[in-house]
């Protein structure tokens, strides 16, 4: 049983970073444009003409 007074406070700290790390991306636009991104990977600009 003392194995749980480390183990639930370790998952709460790392629940905790994980929460952070997911806010930290949304606020910094990582999820503004699925559609576009889906749209690039379609394209043919890089392909050169023969």
């Amino acid at each position: 049983m003392n194995v749980l007074l480390y183990l639930i406070p370790l998952a709460l700290v790392l629940g905790a970073i994980g929460l952070a790390a997911f806010l930290w991306s949304l606020n910094s636009g990582q999820y503004d444009d699925l559609e576009g991104s889906a749209a690039r990977m379609l394209s043919d600009d890089d392909v050169e003409e023969r």
